[in-house]
């Protein structure tokens, strides 16, 4: 139940990253929001891996059950 959570979490969080660098990007004015926005994006490009991995051990443990065809 903790690892459910957890990944919820983790996509909430990738979501409101991804949607952040958005509204950036379409009021971007200056060279500082264009940081904001390449800075928001790695965040959530760090954030996405980091979910893959834990899906990856969360299999290879077994703490997660695999999908079935």
């Amino acid at each position: 139940m903790l690892t459910k959570i957890l990944i919820l979490t983790l996509l909430a969080f990738i979501l409101v990253s991804l949607f952040g660098a958005l509204a950036m990007l379409v009021r971007n004015d200056d060279q500082g929001k264009r940081e904001r926005v390449v800075k928001a994006l790695t965040v959530r490009i760090a954030l996405s891996m980091g979910l893959f991995l834990l899906l990856m051990a969360g299999f290879y443990f077994g703490l997660l059950p695999s999908p079935r065809a």
